[in-house]
């Protein structure tokens, strides 16, 4: 393993946002496998909070699903280097703000998340919806 993913995986053991997310993974239920550059990715997670297809709690990677494809474990690797950055559980209010922001903006919890955007959007599956004030450019009249 590459010695950034070692240095990611030692970080987010000492910062505890590894050690919470194996702990959500048991709670919900999901089996536990060794994922690539340092990553566990944990399966059939049972509850339906978050919405999203896999979330990231440190280098733990959580789904309902059976398997993960490659681009969205790469976009959910990348989440596990925010919450390195983040210094672990800070991640989780600036996560929110974000998610908030990307909402008031454009109506959607992540084509303007910052996190998201970094993670690379294409990758997660998410849209790039268009900002509110631009919708009606180009139609001409007004109000």
């Amino acid at each position: 393993m590459n010695r950034r993913y070692r240095f990611r995986r030692a970080v987010n053991y000492v910062n505890l946002s590894t050690p919470l997310g194996l702990l959500i993974s048991v709670v919900g239920g999901a089996t536990r496998q060794s994922g690539p550059n340092g990553l566990v990715l944990a399966f059939g997670y049972r509850y339906r909070f978050p919405i999203a297809g896999a979330f990231t709690v440190g280098n733990v990677v959580l789904t309902r699903r059976d398997s993960l494809e490659d681009q969205l474990i790469r976009h959910e690797g990348r989440h596990a280097t925010q919450w390195a950055w983040c210094a672990g559980l800070p991640m989780l209010p600036l996560y929110l703000v974000a998610m908030l922001m990307s909402v008031v903006v454009c109506g959607h919890q992540a084509s303007y998340n910052v996190f998201e955007r970094l993670a690379g959007l294409d990758d997660g599956g998410y849209p790039r919806a268009p900002l509110w004030w631009r919708r009606g450019a180009g139609r001409g009249g007004s109000g």
